[in-house]
């Protein structure tokens, strides 16, 4: 098959290993533009996809109490010169399940094409879901990227989501994430982003801590050269007693880019407490010196320095 062909030199390309999505005792779903190439459920994930014209539609189950070991692969990606993929996904953890989703999203090969996907994600009590979406672009610039999410976290449950888009120019991203948590549940939102030439970064990542004892951080690394930009909004409301909240910003700002930093904080329950931190700069000039010192050309050693903050846990 020609598209699976065109996946496999994909992963490749990016240093990732086929035979690990693709393993017959793993659940994984495969798509090119709105083209099923493949899927399979395994025993207590159960994936129903249909490919329409404008649309894949996904919907996955994951079983009330099973811990699925391996991670459930979601690959999507464009292997011509121009296209659009659209993605509706539903996914669900019973009470009490636990599973991590590898996202891959690969766009290196397109010089234009756009992807949207908009999720709508449950998780039942004490369920635990850790969520891996990484993005491999080429270098046109001409990528648009919009993920669009509404997230529910259930009592107890737990929800762990890293987006990371660092290879490869950006294009243009919109991000823009709902969650809301219920009594004793925890969610962290990590997003990391490396703007390049004309790349437009918006981020808006909001989280309501609506029952008592939620937990929630959002934590955001993003840095822009050249004349990129970056809007990053990062939203938590304590709405309950004992309701605890962190926003945390860090954006690096090289040549003619701009950066904005939106934290937005409110509470309105005397008993909730949440916090933020933002900071917008060049690199630092100690960490710079030091490896300049060590023989890297400036442009080398601030890529480095950058790279490694967008690599830190």
């Amino acid at each position: 098959m020609t598209e699976l062909r065109a996946l496999r030199d994909a992963f490749a390309m990016i240093g990732e290993d086929p035979a690990a999505v693709l393993a017959p005792d793993t659940a994984h779903l495969i798509a090119h533009g709105h083209q099923l190439i493949s899927s399979r459920s395994i025993p207590g994930v159960r994936l129903d996809t249909r490919s329409e014209e404008d649309c894949i539609k996904v919907r996955l189950d994951i079983d009330p109490g099973v811990n699925i070991e391996k991670p459930i692969h979601l690959c999507f990606g464009l292997f011509e010169r121009f296209g659009t993929q659209n993605v509706d996904l539903v996914l669900t953890l019973g009470a009490g399940a636990r599973a991590t989703v590898w996202s891959h999203c690969l766009f290196t090969l397109p010089q234009a094409a756009r992807h949207a996907m908009t999720a709508r994600i449950e998780l039942g009590p004490d369920a635990e879901l850790r969520s891996n979406e990484t993005h491999y672009h080429g270098l046109s610039g001409l990528i648009e990227v919009i993920p669009h999410a509404t997230v529910r976290v259930g009592p107890r449950a737990r929800y762990m989501a890293d987006f990371v888009l660092v290879q490869g120019r950006v294009g243009t991203l919109d991000i823009d994430y709902a969650v809301a948590v219920e009594a004793e549940g925890v969610v962290e939102l990590t997003s990391k982003v490396y703007g390049h030439g004309s790349d437009r970064i918006r981020i808006r990542e909001a989280v309501s801590l609506d029952g008592a004892g939620a937990r929630g951080l959002v934590k955001t690394r993003v840095a822009v050269e050249d004349d990129a930009s970056a809007e990053i909004v990062g939203a938590t409301y304590g709405n309950a007693p004992g309701a605890r909240g962190h926003v945390d910003c860090m954006e690096i700002v090289r040549g003619r880019a701009t950066a904005r930093a939106v934290p937005e904080v409110s509470v309105s329950h005397p008993d909730a407490k949440v916090t933020h931190e933002a900071a917008i700069g060049s690199v630092d000039a100690r960490q710079l010196e030091t490896l300049m010192a060590r023989g890297l050309a400036p442009d080398d050693a601030v890529d480095r320095i950058i790279l490694g903050m967008l690599r830190q846990p």
